[in-house]
């Protein structure tokens, strides 16, 4: 787990960066490679009884669905080329990214993991999963390449209340999400574990934020990822939205909920994003401001600043353990 607990340290940024943990790990600023190889997920097989989850477009997340075509060795060559020329970059993580990468057979996640530790320059394998698609078999793999690469999980949690996740037709329960993180520590006691969160969501409130933050800190994970709930075009939140039955945050309550929500996140977790931005801007319905990467970025750094916040300033171990699981119930 990371030691960073210094806002000062963090090169006057008010939190702790995630490239800031890649510097410390491998000497410089790393890249990551998405890839699309996974195909489906268990909410499109109708597994849990639904389709998708409803924010999700037809491409699963992936950054450039039009590769897909592509097999896993030319989908590294291209984006890492691209990537590189931007960048001038060194070394990379492959990031699988799109869909659920663990609702497989197991041999051909370690097939797809032994092209990606093909790459000299690889210095890692990142991978996209949800709480309810991990195993033992799982387990055992992460654990069998983490002796060659770092691995990196990135786990769908979303929300930790479950009406939320009722609605966002999930298939999970915050309860299962609890699960997976403390079962994939126990068991993979050397993979890097981050989970993603959603604000922006239905009944969602500043306490609900902030009691987010200090489950997050409770428990025994490495990272975060957040996005701002944006509508994309062919989705259910789409028809939701055109219905009147859904209205997006409001880039000023998005930027306090993230502040409300780093203020009371232990200091020792770095962060990979503030905010979600639509890949594909054709495909964004609403907000307008989803488009807006560095814009939404600069934002939310002045609003922090503005309120004289940082990452870990309301924080304290004894505020955390009075929040369970059930005070994220009550909205």
């Amino acid at each position: 787990m990371n030691l960073q607990t210094n806002h000062r340290d963090w090169q006057g940024i008010p939190y702790f960066p995630i490239n800031q943990y890649y510097r410390s790990e491998f000497g410089e600023k790393v890249y990551k490679i998405p890839v699309s190889i996974a195909e489906t997920c268990p909410n499109r097989e109708g597994l849990k009884g639904m389709k998708t989850c409803v924010f999700c477009d037809e491409w699963g997340s992936a950054a450039y669905p039009e590769r897909r075509e592509m097999d896993l060795v030319q989908q590294i060559k291209v984006n890492r080329e691209l990537i590189r020329k931007k960048n001038k970059a060194h070394k990379f993580l492959v990031y699988f990214q799109a869909y659920t990468n663990t609702f497989t057979k197991v041999s051909r996640l370690r097939e797809q993991f032994e092209v990606a530790c093909s790459f000299m320059d690889v210095v890692g394998i990142t991978v996209g999963t949800r709480p309810d698609c991990v195993s033992d078999s799982v387990f055992q793999l992460w654990n069998e390449f983490s002796e060659r690469v770092s691995i990196f999980v990135e786990l769908g949690v979303q929300s930790f209340n479950n009406e939320q996740l009722v609605w966002m037709e999930r298939g999970h329960s915050g309860e299962k999400s609890l699960w997976a993180v403390e079962k994939i520590r126990e068991k993979c006691p050397n993979v890097n574990l981050g989970v993603h969160l959603m604000f922006g969501l239905p009944g969602e409130t500043d306490e609900q934020v902030k009691n987010s933050a200090l489950l997050c800190s409770q428990l025994p994970i490495d990272n975060v990822k957040l996005h701002n709930t944006h509508v994309l075009v062919d989705t259910p939140l789409a028809e939701m939205y055109h219905r009147g039955e859904f209205q997006p945050i409001s880039r000023e309550k998005y930027a306090d909920r993230v502040s409300i929500f780093l203020e009371h996140l232990r200091p020792d977790i770095s962060v990979h994003r503030l905010a979600a931005v639509a890949s594909r801007h054709d495909e964004l319905v609403a907000p307008d401001w989803a488009a807006k990467r560095m814009e939404n970025y600069q934002f939310i750094l002045d609003r922090m600043r503005d309120r004289q916040g940082y990452q870990g300033k309301s924080y304290s171990a004894e505020l955390a353990k009075g929040v369970s699981l059930a005070d994220l119930q009550n909205l």
